[in-house]
């Protein structure tokens, strides 16, 4: 499941962007552990400032 949460913080948005260019350098130089930390840390810098229990991963019944 993709989180489309916006990041709302500078600080946010710059470690987002930040990822982002790993991501693509690990893509674009076919370094897969570049590629999978970039994924890593757009995720994990994505999901920062989530109320904890709202982040739409686990649902109770």
């Amino acid at each position: 499941m993709t989180d489309t949460r916006k990041p709302t913080s500078e600080k946010e948005k710059n470690s987002v962007a930040k990822a982002s260019i790993k991501e693509a350098i690990g893509k674009l130089t076919g370094d897969v552990k570049v590629e999978a930390e970039g994924k890593a840390e757009k995720t994990s810098s994505e999901s920062e400032g989530t109320p904890e229990g709202k982040s739409g991963s686990a649902r109770s019944s």
